[in-house]
């Protein structure tokens, strides 16, 4: 490589080489030296991860990791709480599930990690 990109989110000009990839000592981004900033942030918007960073994708199972207030029902969804099959869709909730004991849910990937 001849030169070195600057950094496609803070636009530092120190990047580096780390393996396959790029890195930014600034900002601690990593990106595939071939992706354009573009198509890198596509990308990135099109994935869903839970709350520890973890890819998602339909038909996994996923566990609560807080209790989960619900308006207009008797009770809250507890923390630990197991869910099967769930479907991603776009918008703020972005997980559609049923939830065993309590009905059709849409939730947030914040508030989940991948079982």
């Amino acid at each position: 490589m001849d030169q070195i990109p600057n950094c496609p989110q803070c636009d530092s000009e120190y990047a580096y080489e780390n393996g396959p990839t790029l890195a930014c000592p600034d900002c601690g981004h990593e990106w595939v030296p071939s992706q354009t900033p573009e198509a890198a942030a596509g990308e990135a918007e099109d994935r869903v991860l839970d709350s520890n960073g973890n890819p998602l994708a339909d038909g996994d199972t996923i566990t609560l990791i807080k209790d989960l207030k619900v308006k207009g029902a008797q009770g809250d969804l507890k923390a630990g709480t197991k869910v099967k099959n769930i479907r991603l869709c776009d918008g703020d909730h972005n997980i559609d599930c049923k939830i065993p004991g309590f009905g059709a849910m849409k939730l947030k990937s914040e508030f989940v990690k991948k079982a």
